[in-house]
């Protein structure tokens, strides 16, 4: 046990049970309600770094780029009200993505609470709001809840399904002192064992099944040996949509990319859910008009996921809730012991198989431009540990089927919140929690002028990201769907936009402008090797990119 010291602030509780979780980095925007947090921060400074911002949304982005990219808790800051507001995007983009992300906010005064009086940043019943937006949220009444509140923030957070939590304090209370007993880190409870009859049951399906195909979300990040391991014994392909990208990585033999994976599914009896919400087979393939109770198709499924929860939202044949790691460890083991029909299967057949619909999806998908061949730029130059951030624009779309995610955590995407304008803060989090490696984030030009700002706090906190910002004018998929749906009737979806490369000089952002994929291909190595913010402008004529959306949601 940590040895009790002097009286020390509300703020000061909090921050010392950071630093007891193992916590070295902190973002946020500091405010009147939260002074005493960001002041124990300052005192702190030897063992929290702390990274400021120009808006709370980019706060809370930054810290969820540090969880997505390694799977470790981000942390940050803002004053309540509207701070909270403008950094819920942030929070729900993790809910959705199981990122672990922890809000420390403060509140009014506790002596105007429920009073309506219009304090400065009230908002109604802001814990029941955040409460809505997290895993789980609490308030902290006193200074000396502050380690054992802070502690279970840390379990929640942790605990079976990742995802984000937030803390509240009042504005009097963060500033009060008192005698605060110090606690060790947060116990973490352990996920369930896998249970032995599911295990033995997924077994069986699996030793007589055709042609499985394993689908991995964000849950199985971390169980990648599994996965592979599974997938060789199985010989069965592996395919994620956004969340389980880079587990197997599609320019292997196994690796399917999901708009091959949509080719050989038709074929597919058995279906492996790693962590997964499985998207792809019950929206993306089958109508995201249609909510389905089970598989479409008629198709066995099993299911390995660490949230019960998951098991009544779409139901499987064989249920196996644990962790993915041990899961997969544990149904590798029961195949062992009674290989059925799997040595039977015909490997070669099946491999010709895949290579086969790899080919020919390749020969489709290389249509789409000039999107792909960007991208393909982009990955000749990225390092295989480099992280790539998707956007919500044409490049970022076609990303989901046409690029090559090499390794765990290091395809960074939005999830299904689709949040337009995360890409950018959320690669200075990214960069920030992986210093050495190589962060690269393309933008469209609508989505980047959500967070254009943060081009000071990338300049002046010293971040080095290289941010691709394709500029077509306008809200593309909007205009598209105008034109397309509506016959032609504009409104709202075209941009003027600055000039991006004189902008990003003004922050004292170093930029390239670019109108092709060889001029991209020249700059882009250098961006890379500067070890600092870089923006590259791509000129993109309106309308001239290809729909990448008939092998994001292909006929069913």
């Amino acid at each position: 046990m940590l040895q009790v010291r002097d009286a020390v602030s509300g703020g000061r509780a909090i921050v010392d049970a950071l630093i007891a979780n193992g916590v070295d980095t902190v973002f946020g925007l500091p405010g009147a309600q939260t002074y005493p947090l960001f002041d124990a921060l300052a005192l702190s400074a030897d063992r929290i770094r702390t990274y400021s911002a120009r808006h709370e949304q980019a706060s809370g982005y930054m810290a969820f780029g540090y969880a997505r990219s390694t799977g470790r808790p981000g942390i940050f800051s803002v004053v309540p009200g509207p701070g909270v507001l403008n950094a819920g995007a942030a929070l729900i983009t993790a809910l959705g993505c199981c990122a672990p992300v922890l809000l420390i906010t403060g509140n009014i005064p506790s002596t105007f609470e429920g009073r309506g009086r219009g304090h400065l940043h009230e908002i109604p019943d802001q814990l029941g709001l955040l409460r809505r937006m997290t895993k789980w949220s609490a308030r902290i009444e006193r200074v000396e809840d502050a380690p054992a509140l802070v502690n279970e923030a840390f379990r929640q957070m942790l605990a079976g399904r990742p995802g984000p939590v937030a803390l509240e304090m009042a504005w009097d209370s963060m500033a009060e002192t008192s005698v605060v007993a110090p606690l060790d880190a947060a116990a973490i409870p352990s996920s369930p064992e896998p249970d032995a009859a599911a295990i033995e049951a997924a077994a069986q399906l699996l030793a007589t099944a055709r042609r499985p195909m394993i689908m991995t979300g964000s849950g199985a990040q971390h169980a990648a040996e599994e996965v592979r391991a599974l997938a060789t014994l199985l010989n069965a392909p592996v395919t994620a949509l956004r969340g389980g990208r880079g587990i197997l990585a599609e320019s292997e033999p196994l690796g399917l990319s999901s708009a091959v994976a949509h080719r050989l599914y038709q074929e597919t009896d058995v279906v492996i859910g790693i962590g997964t919400r499985l998207e792809l087979p019950t929206m993306r393939w089958a109508g995201m008009m249609t909510y389905h109770e089970r598989l479409p198709g008629g198709r066995k499924l099993v299911r390995i996921d660490v949230d019960p929860e998951e098991m009544v939202r779409l139901k499987a044949d064989v249920p196996v809730v644990a962790d993915a790691k041990a899961g997969v460890r544990a149904l590798i083991e029961a195949i062992g012991k009674s290989p059925i029909a799997v040595s039977k299967r015909d490997g070669a057949a099946i491999d010709e198989e895949i290579a086969a619909a790899k080919a020919a999806v390749e020969s489709e998908i290389v249509k789409v431009q000039p999107e792909v061949d960007y991208l393909r730029t982009i990955r000749a130059a990225l390092p295989d540990d480099g992280f790539f951030l998707t956007e919500l624009c044409q490049v970022g779309f076609a990303s989901y089927f046409a690029w090559d995610a090499r390794q765990p955590r290091t395809y960074v995407s939005e999830g299904y919140q689709g949040t337009l304008g995360y890409g950018f803060p959320t690669a200075l989090g990214v960069k920030v929690a992986n210093p050495d490696s190589k962060v690269v984030a393309v933008c469209g030009d609508g989505g980047f002028m959500f967070g254009v700002q943060e081009l000071a706090t990338a300049a002046q906190e010293g971040i080095g990201v290289v941010v691709v910002v394709f500029d077509n004018g306008a809200y593309g998929n909007v205009r598209r769907d105008q034109r397309t749906r509506f016959e032609g009737r504009f409104i709202a979806s075209e941009l003027r936009n600055p000039d991006f490369s004189k902008l990003a000089e003004a922050f004292g952002i170093k930029a390239y402008s670019v109108i092709s994929q060889s001029d991209l291909a020249a700059v882009l190595p250098l961006a890379l090797e500067a070890n600092e913010t870089v923006l590259i402008h791509v000129a993109v004529p309106r309308d001239s990119e290809a729909s990448p959306w008939p092998f994001i949601h292909p006929a069913p």
